[in-house]
């Protein structure tokens, strides 16, 4: 069966672009004009992964985005005309996994789509080294093969990307990982983009498993140098 990714952007010549070149890649498309209209897609339909507008009417791109986080974790990739730094940070800082400026090439739109998926399938594999199914740290547990995090007997809801970090590190106890190792782990991207993306998606781990984010117990940060579990 064929995987569904929804686009959800006000301009019909985009979502009718973004839609060729993904229906050519062998996924099934259903499309969005606005905020409302995509949070009402995702409570009909089974989305494998949402391409997501910033500016739209009624509903923008961000509170629609922290909407859907409140029920699903499946990937999310952010689009925007605004390509600063703090934009990129906003938009993370939603849930989103990835995000893309316009204008943007619809083939590169399609890669980063591409490995979303393949993520999201390979989630918590997170490198060679410690291949078992269940990482125990403490308070803190991972079960990798049912992509499901625990802290202090509670379950913890993590984006797909925040998962794969966390269970790279984990995985790799007392390894230091600086920005660059982590998102070519975790992207399976090549090309690396020096923003702030790592830094953000380690914040929200941190907001969501550690008892003091600001005294982190779980993932350290080697100042220079990059983050690591202990």
């Amino acid at each position: 069966m064929a995987l569904t990714v929804l686009v959800a952007d006000d301009d019909p010549e985009i979502r009718d672009v973004v839609g060729i070149y993904l229906r050519n890649e062998g996924y099934r498309v259903v499309e969005a004009g606005d905020g409302v209209q995509a949070v009402e897609q995702m409570s009909r339909e089974k989305v494998d992964l949402l391409i997501l507008d910033v500016m739209m009417p009624h509903l923008d791109g961000i509170k629609a985005c922290f909407k859907i986080r409140e029920k699903s974790n499946i990937p999310i990739i952010m689009l925007s005309a605004k390509s600063e730094d703090i934009d990129k940070i906003t938009g993370l800082t939603t849930g989103a996994d990835d995000y893309v400026a316009k204008p943007f090439n619809p083939l590169e739109l399609v890669a980063r789509v591409k490995a979303q998926l393949r993520r999201q399938t390979l989630a918590g594999t997170g490198g060679k080294p410690n291949d078992g199914s269940v990482i125990e740290i403490d308070e803190l547990i991972i079960h990798k093969t049912r992509h499901l995090v625990t802290v202090r007997g509670k379950e913890v809801s993590l984006t797909p990307i925040e998962f794969s970090i966390l269970a790279l590190l984990a995985g790799h106890r007392g390894h230091v990982f600086n920005v660059e190792q982590i998102y070519r782990n975790v992207w399976k991207e090549d090309k690396f983009c020096s923003d702030n993306t790592v830094m953000v998606h380690i914040r929200n781990i941190r907001e969501k498993v550690e008892e003091n984010p600001r005294e982190p117990r779980y993932i350290q940060t080697v100042w220079g140098v990059g983050y690591k579990v202990e």
